[in-house]
């Protein structure tokens, strides 16, 4: 098949693409579900974070190998990433949901069940990339859902998904204090096991996908990056609040809470950081702003609110951890809202390709996610929280500058499109 003459066609075809055979209602109980099923699929990938030391005590090796079992599991999930959830556009993904999900049932007892160091890392690199049918059900719920539904679906599926990796690592460190870290796995396994076939009934009937070979398909991942209109700006919006400040904001909360004047152990800086779900549930709504049209504005808004915070947590956050609270709440609705928005509007872009979308999104984050770590890191050791702060104010700074510049395009865009939609 010629992908790139039966494939591409994106910009002179964009009202024949829009005919995406949305149905006008999807039932709020199924979106529901897809969420809670895309938060454990993402939650996943973090149970074993605070639960490194007891690991390698039980194997009985230096506490400092644990982060091999971290790496693995990202580095799993990033080639799940890039070569399963591509799929979802030629594959029936109710099929494909339920496939990955059960798969993901075996390398959760695989963990539970690993006798050796190596071969737990071998079951979390497996688990890592099979656990990825958050982001199936993701580009699913912009199919089934209309499109003047789309952006709050959409939201209510992210912001089950940010729960998913916020709650993970408390509910983790929970479990494996009354059993041990084995019971968290087996408990996840009997969650998904139960998810997966009551899903799987609830999926309703979607069109057949269309017939690209498998190569074809990986390389129009990346076809798709350079000829998606507006996708590279949305993008790189993203690898700057979420991927980079995101991870800035949270890593040296966890430094600073740990530190003079609070010394907080790890159970209470968990606690903290559980403010940024309240976030996350206000923030579920927001998707509805593309539905309306004003996803680009609201963009702005937002990005413009993170950066309010992040200045108002270097002033006072330092001394207060009342201010640190309530800021981390504001900054985490802030947060989700340009997310939520980025991931509503991707999904409008090209309706036959939501699954290269995403794609082409969430490894995105996933890159700069690593480097928001990393600058967290590097910027403490080099003058605590205040540069750190800095950097965060700088990246978001940047951010605003991309949606300034790409704002006339972006707006033009998605009036096209809403317009197309309307005369559907």
């Amino acid at each position: 098949m010629n992908i790139d003459s039966e494939n591409i066609k994106h910009t002179s075809n964009t009202t024949e693409v829009m005919k995406d055979n949305s149905p006008s209602v999807v039932p709020p109980a199924l979106i529901i579900m897809l969420a809670v099923a895309s938060g454990m699929a993402v939650g996943n990938l973090y149970w074993a974070q605070p639960l490194l030391a007891q690991i390698t005590h039980g194997f009985g090796i230096d506490t400092t190998q644990g982060g091999f079992l971290i790496m693995a599991t990202q580095i799993g999930y990033a080639l799940g990433l890039f070569f399963i959830v591509p799929l979802g556009d030629v594959l029936h993904r109710r099929k494909l949901i339920f496939t990955m999900m059960l798969l993901t049932v075996i390398a959760l007892i695989a963990v539970s069940l690993a006798p050796s160091f190596a071969a737990l890392a071998f079951s979390l690199g497996c688990l890592g990339l099979v656990t990825i049918s958050g982001q199936i059900i993701m580009p699913l719920t912009g199919d089934i859902s209309s499109p003047t539904e789309r952006g709050k679906n959409v939201g209510i599926i992210s912001g089950g998904i940010t729960i998913g990796i916020l709650s993970a690592r408390t509910i983790s460190g929970l479990v494996a204090d009354v059993f041990d870290w084995r019971a968290i796995y087996l408990f996840a396994a009997g969650i998904n096991i139960i998810l997966a076939f009551i899903i799987v009934h609830m999926i309703p009937e979607t069109p057949d996908r269309e017939k690209i070979s498998y190569p074809a398909l990986i390389h129009d991942v990346f076809h798709t990056l350079h000829t998606t209109p507006t996708l590279i700006p949305l993008m790189m919006i993203a690898a700057c609040s979420f991927g980079i400040v995101f991870n800035i904001f949270w890593t040296s909360v966890t430094f600073l809470l740990s530190a003079e004047p609070f010394h907080y152990s790890t159970f209470q800086i968990g606690l903290v950081s559980l403010t940024a779900i309240t976030g996350a549930l206000a923030a579920m709504k927001v998707g509805s702003l593309q539905d309306r049209g004003l996803g680009v504005k609201a963009t702005g808004v937002f990005l413009a609110l993170n950066l309010t915070c992040i200045i108002l947590a270097d002033l006072f956050a330092e001394t207060s951890v009342i201010a640190l609270i309530v800021l981390a709440a504001i900054y985490s609705l802030a947060n989700q809202s340009v997310s939520i928005l980025n991931q509503s509007r991707l999904f409008s872009l090209n309706p036959t390709k939501r699954s290269r979308l995403n794609t082409c999104f969430v490894v995105n984050n996933f890159i700069f996610c690593a480097i928001g770590s990393t600058l967290a890191s590097i910027l403490w050791n080099i003058g605590g929280w205040h540069t750190v702060m800095t950097g965060a104010a700088i990246t978001l700074i940047v951010a605003l500058i991309i949606w300034a510049a790409s704002y006339k395009s972006s707006k033009a865009f998605d009036e096209k499109t809403h317009l197309q939609e309307k005369v559907r």
